[in-house]
C-alpha cells in the first residue's frame, strides 16, 4: 500500500510516470523502507496506463463488493436445538433491556412536542 501511495503522490507533485528512484526518495523521506519487489511488480502493471483510467476502473470492481452490516452471523458448535434455545434466550433479553431504556427516558418528563 505504501508503495501505490508513494507512487499517487508523485503523479500528483506532476511527474506522470515516476521511476523507482521518485518511489524510492518519497518513502526514503518518511522513514518508510523501499521494497524493490512491489515497486517493480507496481511500475509493471501501470507502465503506459493513465491513472485516473486506473483509479475508475478500481471504483468500478469496489462498486460490486458488497460492503456494510448484513446482519448476525450464528455459529453453532454442533448443539442443534439445544444451542439455539440460549441464543434465543438472550435475544429475548435484549429486546426487554431496550424497552426498559425507552421507558426510562419518559419519566423525565421530555417529549417531542414540548
Amino acid at each position: 500500500m505504501k508503495v501505490v501511495a508513494a507512487y499517487l503522490l508523485a503523479v500528483l507533485g506532476g511527474n506522470a510516470s515516476p521511476s523507482a528512484a521518485d518511489i524510492k526518495a518519497i518513502l526514503a523521506s518518511v522513514g518508510a523502507e523501499a521494497e524493490e519487489e512491489r515497486i517493480d511488480l507496481l511500475l509493471s502493471e501501470v507502465a503506459g496506463k493513465d491513472i485516473t483510467e486506473l483509479i475508475a476502473a478500481g471504483r468500478e470492481k469496489f462498486a460490486s463488493v458488497p460492503s456494510g452490516g448484513g446482519g448476525a452471523v450464528a455459529v453453532s458448535s454442533g448443539g442443534g436445538a439445544a444451542a439455539a434455545a440460549p441464543a434465543a434466550a438472550a435475544e429475548a433479553k435484549k429486546e426487554e433491556k431496550v424497552e426498559e431504556k425507552e421507558e426510562s427516558d419518559d419519566d423525565m418528563g421530555f417529549s417531542l412536542f414540548d
